[in-house]
């Protein structure tokens, strides 16, 4: 009996260095770098807002970035300049108004000439090159963001 107790003994260091081996190879990969968090993180760039052609009505543009792990909407536009801020799709030539634009996880939305755009009617005044525009863009998941968007003058094409 004594004899079993001495081998068991002098074998527990290696059944503990084995379990501490084993511990370490398990991770849930909450750790790592490379994982996005399980939320949408949103920023803005890029935006701009070509300076009216007409006294009533503007076009504004921006990219909505999504670095996050988790899909969100943009639902609403708000600014001062106008209490008549929608969203727009372009499907082919046709531009429809749109309740929600996504924003993937991990992706991003653009608003651009041509494709997803704002339009704002009922301006507020006529904004000048070099002014700047305040927006709030509200989302269904995540908290809305402010954007001081230039104004820009209507030849102007942002770099992607």
């Amino acid at each position: 009996m004594r004899k079993a107790a001495v081998a068991t003994a002098a074998g527990l260091p290696l059944v503990v260095a084995a379990s501490l081996i084993a511990i370490a190879g398990c991770d849930s990969g909450s750790g790592q770098a490379d994982s996005k968090p399980d939320r949408a993180e949103l920023s803005v760039n890029g935006s701009y807002l070509p300076k009216p052609a007409m006294a009533d009505m503007a076009a504004a543009y921006f990219t909505v970035k999504n670095d996050g792990g988790k899909a969100d909407r943009l639902t609403s536009v708000s600014s001062p300049l106008s209490p008549d801020v929608t969203m727009h799709v372009t499907e082919g030539s046709q531009m429809k108004q749109a309740t929600s634009l996504d924003v993937p996880a991990g992706g991003k939305l653009t608003l651009s000439r041509g494709g997803n755009h704002l339009m704002l009617g009922k301006l507020d005044h006529l904004p000048k090159v070099g002014e700047k525009v305040e927006f709030t863009l509200h989302f269904a998941e995540s908290k809305s963001i402010k954007v001081q968007v230039p104004v820009e003058p209507p030849t102007y094409r942002p770099e992607d």
